[in-house]
């Protein structure tokens, strides 16, 4: 995480908003905050990829050591912070309905999602799989239900552009 850090540092990512205020929860999906300050809309879905990389990994790489798995989705989550924060993905992001002002993560807000992810990951560790499947589900579907958007409905629209999703997703404007 350090050198998630400080590869987002050097490349110009603010450590935290600069607004001037420093807030625990940014639930305007709208705001110029969001992304910038601790904790958002987006966090559940970092908690659902520790979820799926917790499966995965299990899946992948069974003899290898939980702990160890762990430090491998940290890197893995790393990474895609970093990417995250790429002038391209960024430019991609702007593309959906939701995104249009995105501006990319503050630095804190980057670490603090690779903790959610790190929570999620522990939480499929310890719950029985139904409990955890039923988590995942119940986080997508709160997101969308509140804010029209989650982790599946940002990777689709990532990947390819889906008018109708764009469509109800617009929907949620002010």
């Amino acid at each position: 995480m350090a050198i998630q850090a400080l590869v987002l540092h050097l490349m110009g990512r603010v450590w935290i908003c600069s607004c001037g205020t420093v807030r625990l929860w940014v639930g305007d999906i709208w705001s110029p905050e969001l992304s910038q300050q601790l904790f958002d809309w987006y966090t559940p879905s970092h908690i659902v990829h520790g979820i799926l990389f917790y499966g995965l990994l299990r899946l992948v790489l069974p003899r290898l050591a939980v702990p160890w798995r762990l430090v491998l989705a940290v890197v893995i989550e790393g990474a895609w912070e970093i990417a995250e924060n790429t002038p391209w993905v960024i430019e991609a992001y702007r593309q959906q309905a939701l995104a249009a002002g995105y501006t990319g993560d503050s630095i804190v807000n980057s670490l603090l999602d690779t903790v959610a992810m790190m929570t999620g990951f522990t939480l499929a560790r310890l719950l029985p799989w139904p409990a955890t499947v039923a988590l995942a589900l119940a986080l997508e579907i709160a997101a969308a239900s509140v804010v029209r958007d989650n982790l599946t409905l940002n990777v689709l629209n990532f990947v390819h552009r889906f008018p109708a999703i764009e469509a109800w997703q617009k929907g949620a404007q002010r």
